[in-house]
């Protein structure tokens, strides 16, 4: 997924023997690229219509992955456009879960909430 202009020689001469060996890895690799367009530039308002161009691909996995997102359609689209992000939450979750997981059974509530309070 890496940009073309950060390949090497070598890298882009096989992609490019590859793509042209099997027009169904170009076509997948071309809806990765738009996808990774899409979430890099943050462009929701486009999702719709690579959802469609993704059904339409011959690969099980790559249909299946489109109607994925069109099953949370505008979360998705959300996601892509607002600046909003839940990620400094979701850590710190994480970060609960792993301390509570490793002290089950070994040790009191007491020191399982001085090690969530503390900072890490």
């Amino acid at each position: 997924m890496r940009p073309r202009e950060k390949l090497s020689p070598r890298q882009a001469a096989e992609l490019d023997r590859v793509r042209l060996a099997c027009p169904d890895i170009t076509y997948a690799c071309d809806l990765a690229r738009s996808f990774t367009a899409l979430v890099r530039h943050r462009r929701g308002h486009l999702l719709g219509e690579w959802i469609r161009r993704a059904e339409q691909c011959d690969q099980a996995s790559i249909r299946s992955f489109a109607s994925f997102l069109r099953q949370d359609f505008d979360a998705v689209t959300a996601g892509l456009t607002l600046s909003y992000s839940s990620g400094v939450v979701e850590g710190h979750v994480c970060r609960v879960k792993l301390l509570k997981r490793s002290m089950y059974g070994r040790a009191s509530f007491t020191l399982l909430r001085a090690r969530i309070l503390t900072p890490p």
